[in-house]
C-alpha cells in the first residue's frame, strides 16, 4: 500500500492536487482528523485501494505534536508513508483567497486574512519542515502544478491512457471523442457479399482493408501524429486521451483501422483500449 499526507497552505493549490493524484490511482480523503488516520490505514491493506492520500491541514484543528505522534503510530503499525506540502508565498495566498470570496478557516472574532495566513504557517511550519516533498505553487500555471504532480506520484505505466473508439458517421459523432479521424475513403467491405455481415474484426474484412495502400499509410501517418501529440499531452499533465476514426456504418472500415491502430501503439508502449460502439448497429 502506498500512503500519502497532503498538508498545506490554504489556497496554495491541495483541491487540485487532490483531483491530479485521484487520476493517477490515489483514493484520497480530504480533512482528515490526524488521530483517525491509523485506524483507516489499517483497513486499506485488505481493500482493493493500494494508494491512498490523506488531506490534513488547518480546517480541522491541526496540531503540529499531535500529528508527529500519529506518524509515530502509523510507522509503529507499519504503515510506509510519505508527506507533500503544497505552499505559496503570502502576497499569492492573500490574492487568491480574496478571488475566491471565502473566509480564511483561521479567520475568526476579526482578526483578519493577513493575521490568519501568518497563524496558519506558523502551525505548519514543522510539518514543512519535515515533508518528502514540498511544492510552491506561487509562479505555476494550473498546468505546471499538474506536472509536477505526475512526475512524482505516475508510474511509468500511467502517463497517459487511450481509447480508440470506432464509430459510424451515420449514428453521429462519440460526444467524448478528443479527436476524430474520417477513414470513409477506404474501400468498403460492406459491398462485397461475403464481408458484408461480418465486422472488421474478423481476420477476412481487417485483411481487406488494410491490403488498400491508402490504409495502411493512413495508419503510418496517424500513429506519427499521435505519438508526437501525446508526448506534448504527458508534458502538459493529460491523463486520457479519446480517439475516434469513423467510417459510415461503424462496423468495418473504423474497426479494422483502430484494431490495427491499438496494435502499433501497444507496441509502442502506450496503455489502449478499444471500444466500438456502433459494431453491433445496422
Amino acid at each position: 500500500m502506498e500512503c500519502l499526507i497532503i498538508s498545506g497552505m490554504s489556497g496554495a493549490g491541495k483541491s487540485l492536487t487532490v483531483d491530479v493524484l485521484e487520476d493517477v490511482g490515489f483514493y484520497c480523503i480530504d480533512n482528515m482528523p490526524v488521530a483517525m488516520i491509523p485506524y483507516f490505514a489499517e483497513l486499506f491493506p485488505d481493500s482493493r485501494y493500494k494508494r491512498i492520500a490523506f488531506v490534513v491541514d488547518a480546517r480541522g484543528g491541526l496540531d503540529s505534536a499531535e500529528f508527529f505522534s500519529v506518524m509515530e503510530e502509523m510507522r509503529r503499525i507499519g504503515v510506509v508513508f510519505r508527506i507533500l506540502f503544497i505552499d505559496a508565498s503570502d502576497d499569492v495566498l492573500v490574492n487568491r483567497q480574496r478571488e475566491s470570496r471565502r473566509r480564511h478557516p483561521l479567520d475568526w472574532q476579526g482578526k483578519g486574512l493577513v493575521a490568519a495566513i501568518n497563524e496558519e504557517r506558523q502551525l505548519l511550519a514543522p510539518i514543512r519542515s519535515r515533508a518528502d516533498f514540498v511544492i510552491d505553487t506561487s509562479y505555476l500555471t494550473t498546468a505546471g502544478l499538474r506536472s509536477q504532480l505526475m512526475n512524482l506520484f505516475c508510474r511509468s505505466d500511467q502517463r497517459i491512457t487511450l481509447t480508440l473508439c470506432s464509430f459510424g458517421f451515420k449514428y453521429g459523432l462519440p460526444r467524448d471523442s478528443d479527436m476524430v479521424f474520417d477513414v470513409r475513403f477506404l474501400r468498403n467491405p460492406y459491398y462485397v457479399s461475403e464481408l458484408r455481415e461480418k465486422t472488421g474484426q474478423d481476420e477476412d474484412v481487417a485483411r481487406y482493408v488494410m491490403e488498400s495502400p491508402a490504409a495502411a499509410e493512413f495508419v503510418d501517418r496517424l500513429y506519427s501524429l499521435l505519438d508526437f501529440l501525446l508526448a506534448r499531452y504527458i508534458e502538459e499533465g493529460r491523463t486520457s486521451v479519446v480517439i475516434s476514426v469513423g467510417c459510415t456504418g461503424g462496423r468495418h472500415r473504423s474497426v479494422a483501422v483502430v484494431c490495427r491502430l491499438a496494435e502499433r501503439l501497444s507496441a509502442g508502449g502506450y496503455a489502449v483500449s478499444l471500444r466500438h460502439r456502433d459494431i453491433s448497429k445496422g
